[in-house]
């Protein structure tokens, strides 16, 4: 008797430990995992500064995903013919009721102005900012912060600006650690041009989402290209 309670103890405490190894798993992918690279960017002026990309990975959304969720994304940007860098940051969580989750298409400087431009990445960031049309959203860079303008605010010599940096990210298993102007145009090279890749003033149709407040990711999600050669 005493033998199959020694026995049953036992299972116990090895059951508690496999549950154990389980969490700790699960906690590993979903914290603890980055990204990062360094990436040239073309100024329409022809000057070329160097930023910082830092992605910040969830878990597996599903069983068949070959890449993590993104938690957060941080970009660093070195001004033109200076020591100052400014950071620019957005998160993805579907859950947050202020805007957020946005796609990085381009960064300039206009006359000493640091401009970006995004587009949300997903029909449920899309109505968080109040559903654009382009569907895209326009900062700018003052008194230490990021603001959002309208168009008629954004510079007209960048209208029609196609995208300067990586658009989303690249394949996990094909980054690199820096890429040149050259690197950054053939990650973009298969998105279609349209709101995804250039800076637009005429309305899109059809508008990219139904007018809900949830749905599934916009046309060209943040997924990494894997068909980079």
């Amino acid at each position: 008797m005493r033998t199959i309670q020694l026995w049953l103890k036992r299972i116990t405490v090895l059951g508690l430990l496999l549950m154990m190894g389980v969490s700790m798993n699960a906690d590993a992918g979903l914290f603890g995992h980055t990204m990062s690279w360094k990436e040239e960017v073309r100024l329409h002026d022809g000057q070329v500064i160097v930023a910082e990309r830092f992605y910040n990975l969830g878990g597996y959304p599903t069983l068949e995903s070959q890449e993590r969720a993104v938690i957060d994304v941080t970009a660093t940007f070195s001004l033109p013919g200076t020591n100052k860098k400014i950071i620019w940051k957005t998160d993805y969580s579907n859950s947050r009721p202020e805007p957020n989750s946005l796609n990085l298409i381009r960064f300039d400087v206009v006359k000493g102005v640091p401009y970006i431009a995004a587009y949300p990445a997903g029909c449920i960031a899309y109505n968080k900012w109040g559903r654009p049309n382009p569907p895209q959203v326009l900062l700018k860079y003052e008194n230490e912060q990021w603001r959002r303008i309208t168009l008629a605010e954004f510079p007209a010599e960048l209208i029609n600006a196609q995208a300067n940096v990586i658009v989303g990210r690249p394949a996990s298993k094909l980054l690199k650690p820096f890429y040149t102007v050259e690197g950054v145009n053939a990650e973009n090279r298969e998105i279609d041009e349209g709101p995804y890749k250039t800076i637009l003033r005429e309305v899109v149709k059809p508008v990219p989402c139904p007018q809900y407040s949830s749905g599934p990711k916009a046309p060209i999600p943040i997924a990494p290209k894997s068909s980079q050669k």
